[in-house]
Formats: C-alpha cells, structure tokens, sequence
C-alpha cells in the first residue's frame, strides 16, 4: 500500500479534513486554542453503545480499544449511565473534609475482593502511582525510625524498561522509557530501571537504598508483553528476602481484563501496594491506591489528598461498575471470549506473513508486525475498526469485556482485509 492509499484511506475516515498522515498535522484539524501534545486521529465520535461508536457524520465504528482499556463494560452501561443519572440530581461533589458515604461503600467493597485494607482515591492511574511512590517513602521512612537501616536512606524504587506508570513528575521518572521523559530533565532521584521478565536484573539492583519494587503484571503501553509464570512469584520472594515493598500497577490490567479481577491473581500472589484506574467507574475520572493495613495507617492526615478524589458521582459510577463486573457475571466470560478472540488472530497469523506475532490474556492482546503498524492502523480506521499502535509495529486490542463473537469476527474480517489489501 503506498502513501496515497493510506492518505486516501485517512481522508475516508473524515471526510472534509484537510489532514492526512504524510501532510505531519495530524491533529491540526482540531480548535487552535488546544495544546498540541495529542496527535489526533482525524474523527470526532459523539454517541456510543456498547461495542460501537457513531462519529459526527453518523457513521459506525467497532471500537476495540475501549478508550484505551476504559469502557470494560463497553460505551454506555445502562446500569452505569442509571447509577450517574440518579446521583447526579442527588449529590455531586462535597469533599473529603467531610465524609462520603458511596467512597466508604466502595472501599470496602474493593478491599473484599483482594488482599488490601485500605483505600485511597484520585482521579487517574498517574495520580494512583504517584500516590504509590509517597505511600512508600513514607512507609520506609517511618518503618526504618530507629533501625540500624535508618541511616541507609532507603527510598529507591525498581521500575522496569520499557513500563509505563504515567506522566506525572514523579511517574514519568518511574516510567522506564526515554520518549517519555524527555525534555523534562532533571528527572526525579529515587528511580532504577531494570529489564522487565530478568529477575536476576532485579537481584543485582537492590542496594542499600532500595524501599520498593515496582512493576505491572503485564506491560500494556510496550504492547501486551506477558512475563513467566514464575516472575511475579519471584518478585514477592525478592522482596520479602530484603524487606522491600512490592508494588503492582494494575491500572491497564485490573478489573477484569485478563480474565481475573486482578491480574496478579493467576499468579497466587498477593502486592503490598496496588494501583487501579482506567475502567474503576466506567469512563468517568477515578482512580486509587490499595494497600495493606501496615503500609496504609502512615497516610495520617494532611500526608495526602485530592480535591476530586472518590466524589459521590465516580464512586456510584465505580460501584454500579464492580456490580455488573462481579455480580453479573462479565468476568466469568473473559477468558473464553479472550482465547476465541486470540486463535481468530492467530489464524490470520497464518494468513499473512506481516505478522510476526500474536500474544495476549483474557481480552488484552497484540498483533506484532513485521513492519510499521500506523499505516494498517489508518486503513482500519477507514473501514471502521479502532485499534491502538503501540511501540511502531503493535496492533494492541482492548476490547470492552461485553463483546459478542460476531464483533470479534468482524474485526478479524476487517483486519484481515486490510492485510491482505496492503500487502
């Protein structure tokens, strides 16, 4: 496929847009007044249901990335949209100077599916780890009071390459990739990078000023990489032999998505901390820290906040979410409906010599290409299906946790004739 198809392919997805791949304004097309650090994909959607969006010209998408990992529950959830309608003419916002019996329900709720004891909320995955890393200096700090370790300054924490755990200062520090971090040196001090799946390179970075090791159960930004069986049992055993916390970051993985509520689950382990977001109230702002009892009581008060953090609205959104995830039976699908999807892919694999790899869990999933990704991402598009390209040759697939075998056909089909029509 040359550069004109796949302009022509771009034009089609918005008709009447001046912009194109190979024009370098991707984005360009969108209000002057917004900063330019989104490269827009030239489309505007304005309703969806379910699987499916509608952009402003009426016309009908699959989406399979969910908002990148958001809309688990698909666009629209009629017992979320129910749950927001009824709170929204009841209670807003207050604050947490006072308390907010929804945020205590939730809690509670989310402390008794895993192995955490206490809750703190935020309105993103960023503001989650963020929260992560102070939870554990201050922990360590508080721990190591009077300790022959106190003079050792603990507060390093292991990240991995190629992670990604957000864009704040403090996050993008622990974000182990360059395009990340650049232009906003000096970085944070207290970050060490290690290759992800090297339990070796972990042993061999633990110094005296390690508090933490950091990791996600699996990388989702570097495109669905799945470690060994033994890996996050090796961390636990890592960090117990040297005293340090273990901090999984489940933002992408968690609530559903692999097929387990939490994904460190397949691996019978449990973290001291654990950060979610993403899907927690289905589309709306929420985040959160889960920590164990020991870990969570040095948050004293005035140690932390958000001003937003777990509002009566997002914390009716996320419980009305967690009910039709654990009680309506969603989760309990993901697996069967994951492996239909992936031998679908894995079939195409077979087709087309392009793929160089498919990979995934539950309904998180890749395609690896054998050349760029962007160009087949745009011809999809055109044709109505919504992927995300991840590390230049990544198709990654995030579709909501409630679609049917026939949208999982169709967005083979679609991929499968873009393939074969590029190539």
């Amino acid at each position: 496929m040359g550069q004109q198809e796949v302009d022509q392919a771009w034009q089609t997805a918005n008709k009447g847009n001046n912009t194109s791949p190979s024009s370098g304004k991707k984005g360009n097309f969108a209000s002057s007044a917004l900063m330019p650090n989104y490269a827009r994909l030239p489309v505007a959607f304005v309703r969806g249901q379910g699987t499916r969006l509608w952009d402003d010209s009426g016309r009908e998408y699959l989406d399979f990335i969910s908002g990148i990992g958001v809309n688990n529950l698909g666009h629209c959830p009629p017992a979320v949209v129910a749950a927001v309608q009824e709170q929204v003419t009841q209670l807003i916002h207050t604050s947490n100077l006072y308390r907010v019996p929804l945020q205590e329900q939730l809690a509670q709720r989310l402390v008794d599916t895993c192995f955490a004891d206490r809750v703190f909320f935020c309105n993103s995955g960023a503001e989650a780890n963020e929260a992560a890393i102070k939870l554990v200096r201050r922990y360590t700090q508080e721990r190591d009071k009077g300790h022959k370790r106190a003079q050792s300054g603990r507060y390093e924490i292991i990240t991995t390459i190629n992670s990604f755990h957000g864009r704040t200062m403090a996050t993008l520090t622990a974000t182990g990739q360059d395009k990340v971090q650049r232009g906003y040196e000096p970085l944070l001090p207290g970050f060490r990078y290690v290759p992800f799946n090297n339990i070796e390179a972990v042993a061999k970075a633990i110094t005296p000023q390690t508090a933490a090791i950091m990791v996600e159960p699996i990388q989702g930004e570097s495109g669905v990489v799945i470690p060994a069986d033994d890996y996050l049992p090796a961390l636990r055993a890592l960090a117990d032999q040297h005293g340090l916390l273990l901090v999984l970051d489940e933002v992408q993985t968690g609530l559903g998505r692999t097929g387990r509520l939490w994904c460190h689950q397949w691996s019978s382990i449990t973290p001291d901390i654990m950060t979610i977001a993403k899907s927690l109230a289905s589309g709306l702002p929420m985040g959160a820290c889960l920590a164990r009892e020991e870990v969570a009581r040095v948050f004293s008060p005035g140690s932390h906040g958000s001003t937003f953090g777990g509002t009566p609205l997002v914390s009716a959104a996320a419980l009305a979410t967690l009910h039709m995830l654990l009680d309506q039976g969603v989760i309990a699908s993901v697996n069967e409906k994951g492996a239909y999807l992936l031998s679908r892919l894995q079939q195409l694999q077979q087709r087309h010599e392009m793929i160089r790899s498919v990979r995934g869990r539950g309904l998180m999933l890749a395609v690896e290409l054998n050349s760029p990704a962007e160009e087949i991402l745009s011809v999809c598009l055109s044709r109505g299906l919504l992927l995300s390209c991840q590390m230049g040759t990544i198709l990654r697939f995030l579709p909501p946790l409630t679609l049917s075998q026939e949208e999982m056909d169709q967005a083979v089909a679609i991929l499968d004739g873009v393939l074969t029509d590029s190539f």
